[in-house]
C-alpha cells in the first residue's frame, strides 16, 4: 500500500516540525509547506489500527508541502520498501485500494484549497510503501 510519509509526534515537538522531520528522515528531502495552508494541517483523519500489534486509535494530521518530481528521494531502507512521486492523474487512474483510504478526500481538499491559486492541481507528492 502506498502511504504518505509520516510518523509520531515526539514529546515537546510541534506537529508541523514532525512533518518536516519525518520527510527528512524517511525521504531525505527538506520540504516547504504550501501557502495556503502554511504550516497547519490541511486535513485530519482518525482510524483504528489493524495488524499484529495492539489495536489503538490513530489521529493523523495531513500537511501539504511543495513537491518537485525532479527531486531525488533518498528513502530510509529500514522503514520503507519503496518510494516514488505520484501525479494527481496517476493517483486517479490507479486502484484506490493501493493507497491510504483517506487519500482521495485529502486530494480533493488539497485541489480545492490550492488549485484555484495555481490554476491547476498540484502534484500530491511522494508515496511510500511500508
Amino acid at each position: 500500500m502506498w502511504l504518505p510519509a509520516g510518523g509520531h509526534v515526539d514529546a515537546g515537538e510541534a506537529p508541523a516540525a514532525t512533518a518536516l522531520r519525518e520527510a527528512r528522515e524517511e525521504l531525505g528531502i527538506a520540504p516547504r509547506f504550501l501557502d495556503p495552508p502554511g504550516p497547519r494541517p490541511l486535513f485530519v483523519t482518525e482510524a483504528t489500527t489493524v495488524g499484529t500489534g495492539a489495536r489503538h486509535r490513530d489521529v493523523s494530521l495531513w500537511f501539504a508541502c511543495r513537491g518537485d518530481e525532479d527531486r531525488v528521494l533518498r528513502p530510509d531502507p529500514r522503514e520503507l520498501a519503496a518510494v516514488r512521486w505520484w501525479s494527481v492523474d496517476a493517483v486517479r487512474r490507479a486502484d484506490p485500494a493501493r493507497f491510504d483510504p483517506h487519500l482521495g478526500r485529502f486530494l480533493a481538499k488539497l485541489l480545492a484549497t490550492v488549485g484555484a491559486v495555481w490554476g491547476r492541481g498540484p502534484e500530491p507528492g511522494p508515496g511510500v510503501s511500508r
